[in-house]
């Protein structure tokens, strides 16, 4: 059987679409962590010299790169408990929903990177996604997205799930509020609960941690 890898970093929710999903099908890897984000390691350069990001899964000594592009793979190679629906409309579905998180994934970043009216702006857009997601991708009483199984929207969706309610702690402001968004508030609880996923989040005190020192640091460059 061909060796599996995952270079990754433990904070980033990117890296763990990538870990619920080889959990999820029950795939043996070795993880590697990179020390982001500066002393990046030589092999996550030569494995994904074009980005130079991670996730990164080497399968067979072949790197694949960009999380939801992973995710695709490991579903064709390992077919079982499927990430995609086998009907065509459906799987078109579940990559247009996917595909809507990707172009927004970058305000979660905003948000603790920020303030004053940028972060405001991002702020915004983040609730307008929310809405979005409540009144079109949650509808018919559904507990995953893909219905009662998770799904690869599930996954994509995961810093809705844990990584924004964090960034609220210290970077404010409010945005997720449970009974403005009863339908996500609930599909966040059904995701929680799931084994793989509440075993494997990141530590909610060290993401508080490293994200405040990282605000911190990028606010007082931008001042500087």
């Amino acid at each position: 059987m061909d060796e599996v890898k995952l270079f990754g970093f433990w904070a980033s929710p990117f890296s763990r679409r990538v870990i619920w999903a080889l959990k999820l099908k029950g795939v043996e890897y070795e993880y590697i962590e990179e020390d982001l984000p500066y002393n990046k390691s030589d092999l996550l350069l030569q494995y994904n010299p074009v980005h130079k990001k991670i996730p990164v899964l080497v399968h067979g000594g072949k790197p694949i790169v960009e999380s939801l592009v992973i995710l695709e793979y490991i579903d064709e190679v390992w077919p079982h408990n499927p990430l995609l629906p086998k009907d065509a409309y459906e799987r078109s579905v579940a990559r247009f929903w996917a595909k809507f998180i990707e172009e927004k994934s970058h305000l979660i970043a905003k948000l603790y990177r920020t303030d004053g009216e940028e972060q405001q702006e991002a702020a915004k857009e983040y609730f307008e996604m929310l809405e979005v997601l409540e009144e079109h991708a949650l509808i018919g009483g559904k507990k995953f997205f893909g219905g009662d199984e998770i799904n690869m929207v599930d996954i994509a969706f995961c810093s809705v799930a844990h990584w924004l309610r964090v960034v609220e702690v210290f970077a404010g402001p409010k945005i997720f509020e449970p009974h403005k968004f009863p339908r996500l508030n609930s599909w966040i609880q059904n995701l929680k609960s799931v084994p793989v996923i509440k075993d494997n989040l990141p530590d909610t005190d060290k993401m508080l941690a490293l994200l405040k020192r990282w605000r911190e640091m990028l606010l007082a460059s931008k001042s500087s």
